[in-house]
């Protein structure tokens, strides 16, 4: 299986973060199109948690993962709804075991993908460069559903 470098996240940051509002509209666009039950899984999330805050967060954050791939060069086919079906049970264990243990081995294995989810553990957790942070329920939030869409987007790999 591959996966995504360090220099790869490092890339997709500088291409995602200087894109102006008209890429960035296109890029989610195209990522939208692309990994479409995705996506719709993804921007459940702001209603089912009832936190407004978790749309933008989570639209920049799906944006950046799918290009931390494409920067890797790693292809992917598109993930479907039995994907997501397939992962959630085994997932929400998995967490459930993880914040009993708090072992980020547990995040790493499950996802296989250690550099994206360790990125996404610090992304959630350390202030930004403003001093700003996430409010404890966002983060965790953030956290959840974006090491769901890495889970997902490695079981999309091809081959």
């Amino acid at each position: 299986m591959k996966h995504v470098s360090l220099a790869a996240i490092e890339r997709a940051i500088e291409v995602v973060d200087n894109l102006d509002d008209d890429q960035l509209e296109s890029t989610v666009e195209k990522y939208a199109e692309t990994q479409e039950m995705l996506f719709e899984y993804v921007m459940s999330a702001p209603t089912e948690y009832e936190n407004e805050e978790l749309e933008g967060l989570l639209i920049y954050y799906f944006c950046l993962i799918n290009e931390c791939f494409k920067q890797e060069g790693i292809k992917l086919r598109s993930v479907t709804e039995e994907d997501i079906d397939e992962l959630e049970e085994p997932y929400f264990d998995m967490l459930d075991q993880y914040f009993e243990d708090e072992d980020e081995e547990i995040l790493e294995s499950f996802c296989d993908q250690p550099q994206l989810a360790q990125f996404m553990a610090m992304e959630v957790s350390t202030d930004d460069e403003d001093g700003s942070s996430f409010d404890d329920d966002t983060a965790s939030q953030l956290f959840i559903v974006t090491l769901a869409t890495i889970s997902l987007l490695n079981r999309a790999i091809e081959a």
